[in-house]
């Protein structure tokens, strides 16, 4: 399993938000680069980085302070939010950036998700559902978090079977630090057996990453 730690940036800040609550945001002191090179230093080879103005706006916001970041760190970065277009994925990619990650593009238009995945190969794409437990059934959520679709996780993932990572948060514990959807991840990676499932959301112990891993997660 790869551990990937998370930064989540608004306006530049190290921040968090509880169950995607943008009015919620517990903000940190340490700068970005900081956050990484302290991560770097406790033995991580990947970090994840989330654009949270761009996922909030629907297209990049922070993207030049995120590739100024590459100059701070040996870590690979996973950079997320408000990705819409190729050329965004052209561009990251480009600068550096090890893996671009596609969120509501796969609810809205999965046609392009293809051609994307087609163009840059499925290892340098993650596919971001997100979803809202409603009844017991996954729904995949858009526009950071801030929207349930009408298509479950299930639906959605099996749209792409050429899709290598698929990276899924459970809405309602993130930020909560409260423990993971461990079934949830499990009928996942059950059910597509060749993705390498990204589990995200509550984890707040190595119990939980143990779980993770025991119900198949690859990171």
């Amino acid at each position: 399993m790869i551990l990937y730690p998370a930064i989540d940036l608004m306006d530049g800040c190290c921040v968090r938000l509880r169950q995607g609550r943008f009015d919620e945001p517990t903000r940190y002191s340490a700068y970005p680069a900081e956050a990484l090179r302290q991560f770097e230093g406790e033995g991580a080879e990947w970090a994840h980085i989330v654009d949270l103005d761009g996922a909030r706006a629907g297209s990049p916001r922070q993207h030049e302070m995120i590739i100024d970041l590459l100059d701070a760190t040996e870590l690979k970065l996973q950079i997320a939010g408000g990705i819409r277009a190729a050329a965004q994925v052209e561009y990251l990619l480009g600068e550096g950036v090890d893996r671009v990650v596609i969120g509501s593009l796969a609810v809205t238009e999965p046609d392009r998700v293809r051609e994307i995945l087609d163009r840059f190969g499925p290892d340098r794409i993650a596919l971001a559902l997100d979803v809202m437990i409603l009844e017991e059934v996954p729904m995949v959520a858009t526009s950071g978090w801030t929207e349930a679709s009408d298509r479950t996780l299930w639906d959605v993932a099996s749209r792409f079977p050429d899709a290598r990572h698929l990276l899924v948060t459970d809405i309602g514990r993130n930020g909560t630090m409260a423990g993971p959807n461990v079934p949830l991840i499990e009928e996942l990676a059950t059910r597509f057996p060749a993705a390498a499932v990204q589990a995200s959301g509550g984890v707040s112990s190595l119990r939980d990453i143990e779980q993770l891993a025991a119900a198949g997660a690859a990171g």
